[in-house]
């Protein structure tokens, strides 16, 4: 006869598969409303800056006058755990870690090893080992297995190009900002007689000129609740944000993403992470970048309104840079650095990081900090839980060969 422990354990094993079961069917209900935002900080963040970790008694020898002080010092970080802190110049991302909204990611890096910007990108993109192995992305080969009926465009990138990481089998469209001045009504009217008679030309300028309306819908009435929690420096789209692209790109991101029927990704880049000379500490060249980004996230936030609370926002850098200031009061390459997740849909108010230590020992090949978590397993998670693309093709398609990047579960919010 069965013992009543094995019973137990069987009712228990068979109430836990329903209760996935139901959560599986619940999740791919909400993959419609679910929004994704991915920010590629090209040139390797500082990721000892960006979230310094203060309490660790190596840091401040490490990074002498650049060396951020603890919270509640005159230029010190701010709070988060008690241990790491954020750059002074991230105080909308704090505020969004103090309502859950953030979590911040150590320690970590791609598979990547080496000290190359145009390398370490096309590993960053690929969702490979090596670099160049593949040549489609692994943002779009997810797109391409999303549940449900088959979306015509699922993604869009902004920029002057489609990056890697979105290109592949998928179908994304893409939108930049443009040079020149608008069009009137009259001549775009004489473009649609002109292409008519080619039935791809008319489906292509159809295209641009959806995207574009999409890309440029004003936002006024339209944040409702969600853009009373943004703070004063985003009710305006300003100049500060990273110089007028950067803003436009924003904006763009959110017209695109608060469609019903619109992309549900949206893909774009931001420069200049590449502090070899006079990166200065709380105040100085890093700290006015970080002071854009922050503004461009707020600007995000505000701009897409009730959408924010189905939105997750990833930040990532091809690798971060060394742990001690070189002699041109710079960083130079390095290895591990710090990633970002923003967004309402998060489990957020955490600091995730296997911190490994900066002491001359724990530090990789002796001057990097040394990764912890792989990129991957951030990646994976998000996929997995915010747009539910199968775990089994994410082990697969996504990132083959990465059975050893175990899905990071636990990110999104019940």
């Amino acid at each position: 006869m069965m013992r009543r422990r094995e019973f137990l354990n069987l009712a228990t094993l068979a109430a836990g598969g329903a209760l996935f079961g139901t959560r599986l069917a619940l999740a791919h209900a909400a993959a419609g409303a679910a929004r994704f935002v991915l920010v590629i900080m090209r040139g390797a963040l500082d990721g000892l800056a960006a979230a310094p970790p203060y309490a660790d008694t190596d840091y401040a020898a490490l990074r002498r006058e650049f060396a951020l002080r603890a919270p509640g010092a005159a230029g010190g970080a701010l709070p988060l755990n008690g241990f790491f802190g954020l750059h002074p110049s991230l105080a909308f991302m704090q505020q969004c870690y103090a309502a859950r909204e953030l979590i911040v990611l150590h320690a970590v890096a791609s598979p990547y090893r080496e000290r190359s910007h145009f390398d370490g990108q096309d590993v960053l993109e690929n969702g490979s080992q090596q670099p160049h192995a593949l040549q489609s992305g692994w943002l779009n080969r997810a797109l391409s297995a999303l549940p449900g009926p088959a979306q015509r465009e699922a993604g869009v990138a902004l920029g002057q190009n489609v990056p890697l990481v979105m290109r592949g089998p998928a179908a994304v469209t893409s939108w930049s900002p443009s040079k020149l001045g608008a069009l009137d009504d009259d001549t775009l009217a004489r473009l649609t007689d002109l292409y008519a008679g080619d039935r791809l030309l008319a489906a292509r300028l159809a295209d641009a000129m959806a995207a574009d309306a999409m890309a440029a819908e004003e936002t006024d009435g339209m944040a409702g609740a969600g853009a009373k929690d943004a703070p004063a420096a985003a009710n305006t789209r300003p100049a500060q944000a990273g110089g007028g692209r950067y803003a436009e790109l924003v904006h763009a991101a959110a017209g695109f993403l608060r469609q019903e029927n619109g992309p549900r990704v949206a893909v774009f880049d931001t420069t200049g992470w590449d502090t070899h000379a006079n990166e200065g500490g709380a105040e100085g060249q890093l700290a006015g970048r970080l002071a854009a980004l922050d503004q461009g996230l707020a600007m995000l936030k505000q701009e897409l309104g009730p959408v924010w609370g189905d939105t997750v926002v990833l930040l990532v850098t091809e690798f971060g840079r060394t742990a001690a200031i070189n002699g041109t009061r710079g960083t130079d390459h390095g290895t591990a650095t710090v990633a970002f997740l923003a967004g309402g849909a998060l489990a957020g108010g955490r600091v995730i990081a296997d911190w490994p230590g900066l002491s001359s020992r724990a530090l990789y090949q002796g001057r990097d900090l040394a990764p912890t978590l792989d990129l991957r397993s951030v990646l994976k998670g998000v996929l997995a839980e915010h747009l539910s693309v199968p775990e089994r093709t994410l082990e697969r398609a996504v990132f083959p060969d990465s059975a050893r990047a175990k899905p990071l579960s636990g990110l999104l919010r019940a």
